[in-house]
């Protein structure tokens, strides 16, 4: 009797004890095309790592290459906190830095051929802090739709414009 009952305290014993080893299941990479921007005639893409249910870490490069733009390039690293029920789903805001280049003024002219020439001047390379709103949507077989908008200042060039937006509409894929 004695031993049946040292054996039956052993196993609740040790089935009482034991841990069980969360292992995530989701997909933590995206990609994604900002597909407004697309349309607008620029250019940037998106990645994003997951970190948990609902938090995210990416980085967003824009590239523009025309006259009538004063940002012509950036590179947008991000922090994101989600809100919805699914994995980085939902509402979310987010907290982003930025490192702006571009050209504040231009001086525009007729050469001697009569074509319409310009003179770049005031060059800048910017630094800025800001936040940003936006909702995303994720479809079962991984295809990503997101908005977002968000606002930023520059910190340390005068010749930089002093406010900096982010935003668009942008399509992609979680793998």
């Amino acid at each position: 009797m004695k031993k049946l009952l040292l054996l039956c305290t052993i196993v609740l014993s040790l089935t009482s004890y034991s841990q069980e080893n969360e292992v995530s299941t989701f997909k933590k990479n995206e990609i994604k095309g900002n597909a407004l921007f697309l349309v607008l005639g620029a250019v940037e893409v998106t990645y994003e790592r997951i970190l948990t249910d609902d938090s995210a870490l990416g980085a967003s490069v824009f590239f523009i290459n025309e006259n009538e733009s004063d940002i012509s390039f950036s590179f947008t690293p991000f922090y994101r906190a989600y809100f919805g029920k699914k994995t980085a789903s939902g509402f979310f805001i987010e907290g982003f830095s930025m490192i702006n280049t571009g050209i504040n003024s231009r001086t525009y002219y007729y050469d001697n051929t009569g074509n319409l020439s310009s003179i770049d001047k005031n060059r800048f390379t910017d630094f800025a802090l800001g936040f940003g709103l936006g909702s995303k949507w994720i479809h079962k077989k991984g295809f990503v739709f997101e908005i977002n908008a968000g606002i930023g200042r520059n910190l340390f060039s005068d010749n930089s414009p002093e406010i900096v937006g982010r935003g668009g509409i942008t399509l992609g894929y979680r793998f």
